[in-house]
This record gives C-alpha cells, structure tokens and sequence, in this order.
C-alpha cells in the first residue's frame, strides 16, 4: 500500500507544539519530508532551544505519522534554529550575539541576579550558546555566583576575551577590579564602563546574551536601553506591594524605549518550612499576576523563597548546575523556555539580509 503524501501533509500541518500552543508548521518549522516505501522522513525545527522537549515532541511526531495509512517506519529529527529578532529602532545589533535579555527590577533585594544566572544556565543547559553580562558597576556579583577568578585576557590590548563558567561566556567590572574595591564613580564613567564591558568583550556566537542590570532606573538602566540592541526584558519582583511598585517603573522604562517585556518572574512566592512543611506567603501572594494582567504581559514563572537557592548561587554553582534534575532547576528551564518562545515570536532582525549601500564619487 503506497502513502497517500497529501495524508502526511496533513498530518504534520495538524500538530501543535505543546510549548507554543501553535502548529509546527507556523513559520516553515516542518521540513525536508521525504516519503520512501512504507517510511516517512521529517524535520522539526524550533526556533528556541529546548534540548529537554526533543524526546516529547520527537514520539508524538512519531505517533502522528504512524496514524497515517501506509506508514509503517518514520525518521523524526528535532532541532532548534536560534534566530536574531528585532530590537530598538536605530539600534544595531552587536557582532556574534543574535538577541540581548536585560533582566531587571525596580530595587535591590528581589533576588534579580539569582534570577538573570540561573536564566542564563538554563538557556545553555537547554542547548543554546550563551552569555551572561553583569551590568551592576557597582555591586557586581557574577564572579561569587559562577566561582570564576581571575582577568580576562586582551589579544591586542584593546579588546577582552570573556571568562567561562559552566559552559558560559561572562564579563564583569568584578574581573576587572579587586573584590571589596569600592567603585566610587559618578553615572558617566559607570555608563562608559558598562558600554566598553558589552561592546569590546569578544563574544563568540552568541545565541542569547542575558544582561544583568543593576537595580532601578538611573543613567546605567537609561544608557543600556537606548544605546544597546536589546531583544527584550525581563522583569523581576516580588509579591511585596513595595517591590512591585518599583518593578511597574522598571516596566515602563522598557516600554518608553521601545523594548517589549518578555515577562515577569515572581520570586520568593511563598517559603515552605523545611522542617514542618507549612507554606507562608511571606511577601503577599497574587502580586505578580495582577501586575502583569494590568499591563497585558505573561507571568513566566513563579520561584519560592528558598534556602538552597540562595546556598547555591553563593557557593558559585547556581541551582541549575548544582541540582540539574530538582524542582528549582526544573522551574527555571521553564521560565528559559518561555523567555525563548517569547523572543522566536517576535519578528526576526533581516538588516543582515540587506547589502550596505556605499556612494562614492566617479
């Protein structure tokens, strides 16, 4: 019995992507099928990594095909296409880095950098080449939080290779200068460093560049939302009422520059007592969500207030790395993931598609 290839189309055109919500074959991600005898060979691909989902979605591509009359074998490969998106206008992106995250909040204390570090591991961890920037001239914690030491190396004493952690490229003013030296600088020259640090780093091939911000939204926060091709931001608070008003500030920065939020992260949610298991909503509850229904954006996760958390990240193994396979971790992967989808939805930057246009006198 031959197959019917219109049947296979059909097939394959009707598969959703459980991640996205949306059929696989928006945005040309079914590809090179090839029918041979009884078999059917098909590509997925996706435009985030997600090295985890490809077990998930490579068996029910398979189940779909073997519905299919006629079709008695299939080859199903997964992979991901990590494209550049769109950024500021009048903004170019940065040579070998496809799409920059600014992570940020409205005021210290909310667990930001936490957040931005495990981001950035989960990412990788999901299959993506990733960097991660500590912005935050004057409090950078990035060295402590991926035990990295030491400076990084010049090639020609004018540009910096970054420093790896975990299978990640990082910078930081915190390689630069000695751990308990005070940077006592006014705005202009902590501007000045953040954009040598982002533009005279070499990054290698970057998918995405996660881009810890310091809190608030001074001369550092203003300087990198107008002057840095950022893809998008993500907003990081907690239930508090005072942590959320000052991450609704945050919010509306990005959004007066023309930077969409990605989304929100809820962090310290609610702490569960290790010893009797009792759950306290310690900085209210609920805050996060109201917050983003009130400004139409996705709530992308929700983190407990937890001891390990905070062990890890200050033993320079974040929880990503530290417990790949426990519920910390595996939340994370989810808000990457959804950070990720967010950023292939958007519309992709094709300035790399046009020649540049050069007049000269004949």
């Amino acid at each position: 019995m031959s197959i019917d290839r219109a049947l296979v189309d059909a097939a394959l055109a009707a598969l959703t992507d459980p991640n996205t919500g949306k059929p696989y074959a928006t945005g040309k991600g079914v590809r090179n099928v090839v029918v041979e005898g009884d078999g059917v060979g098909v590509e997925i691909v996706l435009g985030y990594p997600a090295k985890s989902q490809v077990d998930a979605i490579r068996s029910q591509v398979e189940a779909a095909l073997a519905a299919v009359p006629g079709v008695s074998s299939s080859r199903v490969a997964v992979t991901s296409e990590v494209a550049a998106h769109t950024v500021q206008r009048g903004v170019k992106l940065l040579p070998n880095v496809k799409n920059i995250v600014a992570v940020a909040s409205g005021k210290g204390g909310v667990g930001k950098s936490t957040t931005a570090v495990n981001l950035a591991l989960a990412l990788a961890a999901e299959g993506a080449s990733v960097g991660i920037l500590d912005a935050d001239i004057y409090g950078p914690s990035l060295p402590m939080m991926l035990g990295i030491h030491g400076r990084p190396e010049s090639p020609d004493g004018q540009s910096m290779n970054p420093l790896e952690g975990h299978g990640m490229q990082a910078n930081s003013i915190g390689f630069l200068i000695e751990q308990d030296n005070p940077m006592v600088w006014r705005g202009p020259m902590a501007t000045s460093a953040l954009e040598q640090l982002l533009r005279q780093t070499n990054w290698r091939e970057l998918d995405y560049l996660i881009v810890d911000m310091p809190p608030g939204t001074g001369d550092i926060q203003l300087t990198l939302s107008q002057r840095v091709p950022v893809t998008g931001a993500v907003i990081v608070t907690t239930p508090q009422d005072i942590a959320l008003l000052d991450a609704k500030k945050g919010l509306k920065m990005f959004e007066k520059v023309g930077i969409p939020i990605l989304g929100i992260v809820e962090n310290m949610a609610v702490h569960v007592c290790s010893n009797c298991g009792h759950a306290e909503h310690i900085f209210g509850a609920g805050g996060g969500e109201r917050m983003a229904q009130e400004y139409g954006v996705e709530v992308l996760g929700s983190l407990p207030l937890d001891i390990t958390i905070r062990e890890q990240a200050d033993s320079g193994h974040p929880s990503v790395v530290a417990d790949p396979e426990g519920r910390i971790a595996q939340t994370y992967r989810a808000i990457a993931r959804r950070v990720a989808i967010q950023i292939a939805e958007r519309a992709r930057d094709m300035t790399s598609k046009f020649p540049s246009i050069v007049v000269q006198n004949t």
